[in-house]
This record gives C-alpha cells, structure tokens and sequence, in this order.
C-alpha cells in the first residue's frame, strides 16, 4: 500500500487540531499525519501529545521553538516525510478551510499521472466560502498576477491544499527555497512546473475558519508580490 502522509503546521490551534487529526483518521486509506507545531502557547502540542498515545502509529509531531514561517514549517515536514520514504506528501491547514474528505481526490489524481495535485479554489470559477469580498478579488487576482508573471498554466497559485508525489521533493533544492509566507506556495509550485513535473488542479470548495484566528498579514502579500518578480529571474536547477 501507498504511504500517505498529511503535514499541517500549527500555531495556536487548540480549537481545531482534535477535530482535524480525528477527521484525517477517519478517512479510508491509511493517512498518516505529521504535525509541526511552532511553539502555540494555547497548549496545541498538548493535544496532539494526548493524541498520541491514541494514535501511537500514525500520528506524528515535530516541535519547533518559536514561530519560523509557514515556509520553513512544511520544509521541515519535507524533508522528514523523505526520510521516511512516504509515497506521497500532502500539505493541509488546521482549521479546516481544506475539506479533509478532498484528500482522496488529491491522491488519485496524482495516482492518475499527476506529479503534483492541487486543491483549486479557481479552476472552476470562484469556489471560497465565508471570506470578505475584498479578500476574494485580492486573491484571485493574486492569482491572475503570478500566472501572467510566471507563465505558469495554474488558476491557484496561492493554495495550500496539495499532494507532492515524493519524487517532486527529492528533486526541487528545498535548501534553495527563499520565501517564507504564501509566496512558499507560489516559489514550490513553480519551481515544480519549471522542473517539468506534471501538476493537475482538482477543484475544491475553500471555505474560511470558523475557529482560531487567522495568520494572514499584509507582510505576507508583500513577500508574495515582490518575490514573484524575483522568481523570475532565477534559474530553477534540481537539487544535486
């Protein structure tokens, strides 16, 4: 059987990482789960280590000390899911905007040739419930705005619901990877397309937290917006 595993980073989580972990867990397929946990100090890591003795095989965590970026979170998560030789390797928020019963969907598709699957919030139109509609615009034409940029042939270039084929992971020079924010998700998904990997939108429908807070900062827009510029011009070479 495929190894499977979902990395979801954490910072102050305690109102969902229970309900998620249970969720992923009651899907068919073996899903493992690893958890990167920055520090919260709304006691998350107690939870997933309550978890554990529950869990004791499939469910994992790596602490680290402090909050270092969504970037260095799922690198992290990366490299330690290589290590193990998973099969394939899913990136998920905590707080349930990614449907965890999409999780399948992703898989096949990348089962089905894809060597990267994308969980699309705009390959079929606008599919977002519950964000302001300035938000909406912003991101979509954040979207519009990288693919004109990059030449890159995705709708969401900004998703964070996806499944790399471990072979993606070994190739892209994680070590190279410069943004920390969102532009994370823009700098791995072109560095995958530039790499010549096959990359495959599934529609889903992102709808926003219900519980927590939100992490996204202007900061974030910026990196995005002027690190595409600069992504640009690099030249993007397999790790050696």
């Amino acid at each position: 059987m495929d190894k499977k595993i979902v990395i979801i980073p954490t910072y102050n989580e305690k109102e969902n990482i229970e309900k998620i972990i249970r969720a992923v867990f009651g899907l068919d397929g073996d899903y493992h789960i690893l958890i990167i946990e920055d520090n919260s100090p709304d006691g998350t890591a107690d939870i997933v280590k309550r978890l554990q003795k529950e869990f004791t095989e499939n469910l994992h965590m790596i602490e680290r000390k402090g909050k270092l970026g969504l970037g260095t979170a799922y690198i992290t998560g990366f490299k330690w899911a290589c290590e193990q030789k998973y099969d394939y390797i899913f990136e998920m928020d905590a707080d349930f905007s990614h449907n965890p019963n999409d999780l399948p969907k992703l898989y096949q598709a990348c089962k089905d040739g894809a060597d990267l699957s994308i969980g699309s919030r705009y390959c079929n139109g606008i599919s977002v419930i519950n964000w302001p509609i300035g938000r909406v615009i912003m991101s979509y034409y954040a979207s519009v705005y990288v693919r004109t940029v990059l030449g890159m042939k995705v709708y969401d270039t900004t998703a964070g619901f996806k499944c790399y084929t471990r072979k993606v992971l070994e190739t892209i020079d994680l070590d190279k990877v410069q943004m920390k924010g969102y532009g994370f998700q823009i700098e791995m998904k072109y560095s995958t397309y530039k790499l010549g990997f096959k990359i495959k939108e599934v529609p889903i429908i992102f709808v926003d937290r219900t519980e927590g807070t939100s992490k996204m900062s202007s900061g974030i827009f910026g990196e995005a917006f002027w690190g595409v510029m600069k992504l640009k011009m690099r030249k993007i070479r397999p790790r050696k």
